[in-house]
């Protein structure tokens, strides 16, 4: 079977797919990232995915090797063009798939928004032959594939954003400012560059004295050179053509340090990017969607910066 023939099945697979969830707006569905063989890959038979579930729901997933996407599709309304690609977090040892992923895509949904959760492969040298780039390649090929299959969804090309949560936002933000490495050969010239980033709570920074020490290990191993380091400090990175940007941390947040995103807005701001922040006095680290505290307003805020862009449509904040 050659490639041609393998390209046209996966996407009558996919419109299959799409056609059978028409009536069932808000499920989701989900896709293989890698049609044929993983980049950077090492097989392993003993390293198996573990999913922890919470009431008949996956709250959390680890050691995974088979990247996934998962489809949200809006149920009160129709789809408005736009596509949000979010990154759960958890340090890059575990997906905080459910938190960070399924709530937040259905939170989405109720923009007109089509939202897809990866499941990313995590950094393990059982796995991968550079555990540095693995989630850097699931991350650019994932923006690939939805750019690529656009017109299934009707995703305006140019409307496509990153969203990431803690490690998650230390991903959006690699793929903000390394989508032109070639980390992998893709299989055509489809860009990688999201359009705009959500980044909240985000791990930005490699630096020791401001990183998560368990996000940097995990990633970059123990003792990573300091040239390893400077790679991933994705505030050093920033230029004019980083995608806009929308930032949210807590001030007493212990985890990951509110310098993380205030580094970034900086760079940003230098460079001349489009970026708004907000930091809320109370809220801690991993909110989610919010807490009884300041934070718990960033969902609003964040919706009338999507609307101001012309993501979304509708009130960003209660009549």
């Amino acid at each position: 079977m050659n490639k041609n023939t393998n390209q046209l099945l996966h996407f009558l697979f996919v419109l299959f797919l799409l056609a059978s969830n028409l009536q069932l707006y808000g499920q989701d569905y989900i896709i293989p990232l890698w049609k044929d063989s993983i980049p950077n890959e090492i097989i392993s038979k003993e390293y198996l995915e573990i999913n922890t579930d919470k009431g008949g729901e996956i709250e959390s997933s680890s050691f995974v090797s088979k990247p996934t996407l998962s489809v949200f599709l809006p149920t009160a309304m129709q789809p408005n063009g736009t596509a949000v690609l979010i990154f759960p977090g958890g340090g890059y040892s575990h997906i905080a798939i459910n938190k960070e992923g399924t709530k937040v895509a259905k939170w989405l949904n109720t923009m007109g928004i089509i939202a897809f959760v990866l499941k990313y492969r995590l950094p393990s040298d059982k796995i991968m032959h550079n555990k540095t780039i693995g989630p850097l390649q699931d991350a650019q090929e994932a923006i690939r594939y939805i750019r690529r299959n656009a017109k299934i969804w009707n995703i305006k090309k140019n409307k496509i954003g990153v969203m990431g949560f803690s490690a998650g936002g230390h991903l959006a933000a690699t793929i903000s400012t390394h989508y032109k490495d070639k980390v992998y050969v893709p299989s055509d010239n489809t860009d990688a560059r999201p359009d705009f980033s959500l980044l909240i709570y985000p791990v930005i920074s490699m630096n020791s004295e401001i990183t998560h020490l368990g996000s940097q290990t995990n990633l970059l191993g123990t003792n990573p050179a300091i040239e390893l380091i400077n790679t991933f400090s994705n505030e050093t990175k920033v230029n004019s053509e980083t995608p806009p940007t929308f930032l949210v941390h807590a001030t007493d947040d212990t985890v990951v340090p509110v310098e993380n995103s205030i580094n970034y807005f900086l760079a940003l701001k230098k460079n001349k990017v489009a970026v708004e922040m907000h930091l809320y006095e109370k809220g801690g680290h991993g909110f989610g969607l919010g807490r009884n505290e300041t934070s718990q307003f960033w969902t609003a805020h964040c919706r009338k910066w999507l609307e101001s862009h012309e993501y979304t449509t509708g009130s960003g904040f209660p009549q």
